[in-house]
C-alpha cells in the first residue's frame, strides 16, 4: 500500500541529540583535517647533511642555512637533474646535493668561466681540485660555465631545478640580473623550478639606496624574476633572522661569515647571526 500523504511517520530523534551527534561528527571530521601529515620517506638527504664528509667550516652555517628544510621546500629530489649556479670553492650545497643525487639524478656545478676576475678564477679552480680529490663524492659532477647568459648552463630545457643562493644581489648591482634569468629559463623544463635564496632589504627604502650593501627588496626580486617568465608559487621563511638590523657599516659583509670589520664588535655581529633572507620558490613559464 502507497504511504503517499499518510499520517504514519517515523519518529524523529529529538532536537537534542541531533544537535550533539552534529556537533560530535564535526569535532571528529576537524580532528581527520587538523592530524599531521605523515613525515617523508626516507630519502637520504639528512644522512648527507650530516655525513663525515662536509667540511666543519660549512657545518658550522647549518643553524643558519637550514639546507635540509630549504631543499625540501624547494622540492628537490634524489632523482632530479639540479642546476646550482655558483657554488663557489667552499660548496656548502655541493657537498650535500651532489652525492645525494649521485646515484639516480643528476648535478651541475655552474661556475666561472675566463672572464671572471683572477680571484674568482682561483676560486673556481680550488672547486675543481676538490671534485678532482674526492671521486667518491663528485665523479659525477658536471661543469659548466657561468657567465650571465654567455653560456648554456645546462642543455636547454633538461633541468628540474635551478638553484641560487646570495647571487642575486650581485647580479643586480652588475646590472646581469636579466640576463642570467634568461639563462635559467632556457635551463629548465616547462614546469621547472627556480629556487632563490638572498639578503632581504628593507621594504621601507628603494632598493637603487641599498644595492651596494648586498640586500634587495623581496618584493623588487619577485617582480623582476617574474617578468623574465618565472611565477612565484611559495616563499618561506626558512632563513629569515629577525636579529639582522639591516643597518650595518659594511652591508652583509659586516655580519658572518665574512666580518668585513674584523675583530670591531665581531661578538655583536656574531650574536646576529647570518643576514636575513628570503626564501622564494617560483616556475618557469
Amino acid at each position: 500500500m502507497s504511504t503517499a500523504g499518510s499520517s504514519l511517520r517515523a519518529p524523529r530523534a529529538p532536537r537534542s541529540l541531533v544537535s550533539r551527534l552534529g556537533a560530535m561528527l564535526a569535532v571528529a571530521l576537524l580532528g581527520a583535517c587538523a592530524a599531521p601529515a605523515s613525515p617523508p620517506a626516507d630519502d637520504g638527504l639528512a644522512r648527507w647533511t650530516a655525513g663525515a664528509h662536509r667540511s666543519p667550516t660549512n657545518v658550522a652555517r647549518d643553524p643558519h642555512r637550514h639546507p635540509v628544510e630549504t631543499l625540501r621546500f624547494f622540492g628537490v629530489r634524489p632523482d632530479s637533474t639540479v642546476v646550482e649556479i655558483l657554488p663557489g670553492s667552499a660548496g656548502y650545497y655541493m657537498e650535500i646535493l651532489a652525492p645525494w643525487l649521485r646515484e639516480k639524478g643528476r648535478y651541475l656545478a655552474a661556475g666561472r668561466d675566463e672572464t671572471a676576475p683572477p680571484a674568482y678564477r682561483a676560486d673556481h679552480q680550488r672547486l675543481l681540485a676538490r671534485l678532482q680529490a674526492e671521486p667518491s663524492l663528485y665523479d659525477r659532477v658536471t661543469v659548466t660555465k657561468f657567465a650571465a647568459d654567455r653560456h648554456e648552463i645546462a642543455p636547454p630545457g633538461s633541468a628540474d631545478f635551478v638553484l641560487t643562493f646570495r647571487n642575486l644581489h650581485n647580479w643586480m648591482d652588475s646590472g646581469e640580473a636579466e640576463a642570467a634569468l634568461r639563462a635559467f629559463h632556457r635551463a629548465l623544463k616547462p614546469g621547472g623550478v627556480l629556487g632563490v635564496v638572498d639578503h632581504r632589504g628593507r621594504d621601507t627604502l628603494p632598493q637603487q639606496a641599498q644595492m651596494r650593501t648586498g640586500y634587495v627588496r623581496q618584493d623588487v626580486a619577485i617582480e623582476m624574476i617574474e617578468r623574465a617568465g618565472f611565477r612565484l608559487v611559495a616563499s618561506s621563511e626558512i632563513n629569515a633572522n629577525p636579529r639582522d638590523t639591516k643597518d650595518h657599516p659594511k652591508g652583509v659583509w659586516t655580519l658572518p661569515p665574512s666580518f668585513a670589520l674584523k675583530e670591531v664588535d665581531r661578538a655583536r655581529y656574531q650574536a646576529i647571526g647570518e643576514s636575513d633572507r628570503f626564501t622564494l620558490k617560483f616556475v618557469r613559464r
